[in-house]
């Protein structure tokens, strides 16, 4: 029996089941919980940047952005909170929709 060891969605277990596999599974504590999903998370941004094509890039995406709900509430914030912080930050400093790329900065030391 091949092992994962590692974070998987909720349905899955019950996915597997389905197939008649048998499976082994236990619920993390907090501290284990925090850390696997900074694991699936940098997991899932390079499957991201691995895709090819519009689609399989989508699907990334939500995987991550699932993962980041998940994370929003490890850190006691709703995803509302979250969003709210990230409008803040996008009025303050603007957003990424320029797609300005910084070659350099003149130092202010002569």
């Amino acid at each position: 029996m091949p092992f994962y060891d590692k974070l998987v969605r909720d349905s899955i277990p019950a996915i597997i089941g389905r197939d008649g596999k048998n499976y082994s599974t236990r619920i993390l504590e907090t501290q284990e919980f925090q850390e696997e999903v900074k694991k699936k998370l940098e997991e899932e941004l390079i499957e991201y940047r691995a895709t090819a094509n519009d689609q399989d890039a989508l699907e990334e995406l939500a995987d991550l952005l699932e993962l980041i709900h998940a994370a929003a509430e490890i850190h006691g914030a709703s995803f509302e909170e979250l969003e709210e912080i990230r409008a803040k930050k996008a009025a303050k400093r603007g957003g990424f929709k320029e797609r300005i790329f910084l070659i350099e900065v003149e130092d202010d030391k002569t």
